[in-house]
């Protein structure tokens, strides 16, 4: 029975280990991007500075995140009357959650290096509320393609998103360069 079950586990480890990888890239670029760009806002200031191991380590966290979100299925248990619909109610759902977690996170961190609660907590309340906005919207931006590749790949089939964007064209479909 057990050995039974030991491949169906190393497929799904193997599995997630591929989703965790693939949300931590995407995440990593999105992040370094913006780090890049505020590198280069600050710069004229004399404001030198560009962490993408921060990036690196951010988009990790936030990516198991976003398995934690996928494996309790936020936001799917709802039927809904379109894709789009489920999308929009799932991204926002996962930012919600991982703006939740990324608290927690920070408020553990706080507590590591002995800041009490409310030292960590008043750290988030010098962000400006426009700050704040803008990266909670960055953030839902952020997670619309990574929630629609999901989805898409469950309306299609396993694996039929991966092979409709990074396979040959359909039988008859010619491509541009054939043209």
């Amino acid at each position: 029975m057990v050995k039974e079950r030991l491949p169906e586990a190393r497929e799904r480890l193997r599995n997630e280990m591929h989703m965790f990888l693939l949300i931590s890239a995407y995440l990593y670029a999105c992040l370094g991007a913006l780090l890049l760009y505020k590198a280069a806002l600050l710069s004229p200031s004399g404001v030198h500075t560009l962490s993408l191991g921060f990036a690196a380590g951010k988009a990790m966290i936030l990516a198991k995140f976003v398995l934690i979100g996928e494996a309790a299925r936020i936001g799917a248990r709802v039927e809904s009357r379109s894709l789009l619909r489920l999308i929009v109610r799932r991204s926002v759902l996962f930012m919600a959650l991982l703006i939740a977690l990324t608290i927690v996170e920070e408020l553990l961190i706080g507590r590591v290096h002995g800041h009490s609660m409310a030292q960590t907590l008043a750290g988030f309340r010098e962000k400006s509320l426009p700050e704040v906005l803008a990266m909670c919207l960055l953030l839902l931006l952020i997670l619309v393609p990574i929630v629609a590749s999901i989805e898409m790949d469950r309306v299609l089939g396993r694996g039929a998103l991966r092979r409709v964007l990074l396979g040959s064209p359909a039988p008859g479909r010619t491509t541009d360069t054939e043209q």
